[in-house]
């Protein structure tokens, strides 16, 4: 660690952005991201669960599956309020506290959910789970963002986003065996209770974001102390300024729509729809899609799993190359072989008494480009979007993509019994709307192959506020 060059003597002026953006990895550094993801892991299994707990229910409450339509849509509303609520409290607040509150409200209503006998109170208990879990994903990203170097930077988002199909992989590992042997309420307890935990977790070790310390002078000692921490040794008595391409005319959701902004906005968004749309139809109806073809479903989980396992290896390999490719060509391509995929599943008519591996293959590749897709937004959104805003617009972009999800929870049951190939082919189309927002986007990440040295100053243009 180059210290001497992050060293700031008393009295000085110290540019947290550029300290930041230009230093090494701490062991704090790593614990944070690491806490971040953590908390999108549990975001991804409890995510998922009901998804996978339906066929259990549809037998024990005799309920068709058109009757959990409502339940998975409100859940996805309450994931745009938690996201909006939640960016505003990270913006406000402080990332920490929107992190762990997240947790703690998805952590609670999944547990209880373990205890329910009808479809109306899993509708309520599915809306607040739903708030806790809008806001989580965004937030861990978000997190990240303000802690790693900028040449680090998209691939710890990456690493960390990519958690979601991470935690889906460990549900689906464990709902194969507990719908089996113990039920469908012990799947809801172990997300429930595993989420708080962690939330008492991150509430001992989290830090508050160096870059918001920084914007509230009377947290100046918390600062000065955390720099020091992450390997930035500072004086107590200086000056703490952030870069001048930081600065925004106006503040939370207007701020998205400045005029330099308002383009890669709506392009983010629509990206986001689409591709949440194509990520909700595998999480919820990909299990219901295997079982109704007459799967068992200890296989129907394994299908989701074999998904879920690509979507964890996907965006990290896509995350590596963004340094060197950039993010709009790694996005284009990703979007594209989706569709691609989905193409090439929509052909396949799989039978019970064959063997699941080829089509499990074929779900792994979707989920690799599908998952790497849906991943890298995350790093883009929090790349256009500068600290005062970037809690309040990486969340509202998530936010804004459970449009996606909620279309995905009413079309899902017809979609689904209209079989494979009707299934895949909204899977196409989702991707290729996908592929058409991100070719929209102006402000990509541009390619850092020429790393920056500890010691060098972060030259950005204007219009790139890391």
């Amino acid at each position: 660690m180059q210290q001497t060059s992050q060293s700031a003597a008393s009295g000085s002026r110290v540019d947290i952005a550029h300290v930041l953006d230009s230093g090494s990895w701490s062991s704090w550094k790593v614990v944070v991201v690491v806490l971040a993801a953590l908390a999108v892991v549990l975001d991804g299994f409890d995510n998922q669960v009901l998804g996978l707990a339906v066929p259990a229910l549809v037998k024990d409450w005799h309920a068709a599956r058109a009757a959990f339509a409502p339940v998975f849509a409100i859940g996805f509303v309450g994931m745009i309020i938690g996201a909006a609520l939640a960016g505003h409290i990270g913006d406000r607040i402080g990332r920490r506290p929107a992190l762990i509150t997240c947790l703690f409200v998805f952590g609670f209503a999944t547990l209880a959910t373990a205890f329910v006998h009808s479809i109306d109170a899993l509708f309520v208990l599915r809306f607040i789970s739903g708030a806790g879990l809008g806001g989580g994903i965004p937030m861990g990203g978000t997190v990240t963002a303000e802690f790693v170097p900028l040449r680090g930077r998209a691939m710890a988002v990456t690493l960390t986003i990519v958690c979601v199909p991470l935690g889906g992989v460990l549900v689906g590992s464990v709902a194969a065996w507990v719908l089996q042997h113990s039920g469908w309420p012990t799947l809801f307890i172990i997300g429930g209770v595993l989420a708080l935990v962690s939330g008492v977790l991150l509430i001992a070790l989290l830090p508050e974001s160096p870059r918001f310390l920084a914007q509230r002078p009377a947290r100046r000692e918390e600062l000065v102390g955390l720099m020091r921490r992450l390997g930035h040794p500072v004086a107590a008595d200086s000056e703490f300024i952030a870069r001048a391409t930081e600065h925004v005319s106006s503040s939370g959701i207007v701020a998205l729509f400045d005029r330099e902004r308002v383009r890669d906005t709506l392009s983010l968004w629509l990206a986001f729809v689409s591709c949440t749309m194509s990520v909700y139809m595998a999480f919820n109806w990909l299990p219901s899609l295997l079982s109704s073809g007459g799967f068992t479903l200890s296989a129907a989980s394994s299908g989701l799993a074999a998904y879920n396992f690509g979507g964890v290896v996907g965006p990290i390999f896509c995350g590596a190359m963004i340094a060197r490719a950039g993010s709009r060509s790694m996005l284009l391509s990703a979007s594209l072989l989706a569709s691609v995929t989905a193409v090439v599943l929509g052909l396949v008519h799989p039978h019970p008494g064959t063997a699941l591996s080829g089509l499990g293959f074929g779900l792994g590749i979707f989920g690799f480009f599908v998952n790497a897709t849906q991943t890298l937004l995350y790093a883009l959104a929090a790349h256009i979007y500068p600290t005062q805003i970037r809690a309040t617009g990486v969340a509202v972009a998530a936010g804004v993509g459970r449009i996606g999800a909620i279309l995905s929870s009413y079309l899902g049951p017809s979609v689904v019994a209209a079989g494979y190939a009707s299934y895949f082919k909204w899977q196409v189309a989702a991707m290729a709307i996908a592929f058409v927002g991100v070719a929209l986007v102006a402000s990509h990440i541009p390619r850092l192959a020429r790393t920056l040295a500890p010691s060098s100053a972060p030259a950005l243009p204007e219009n790139e506020p890391l």
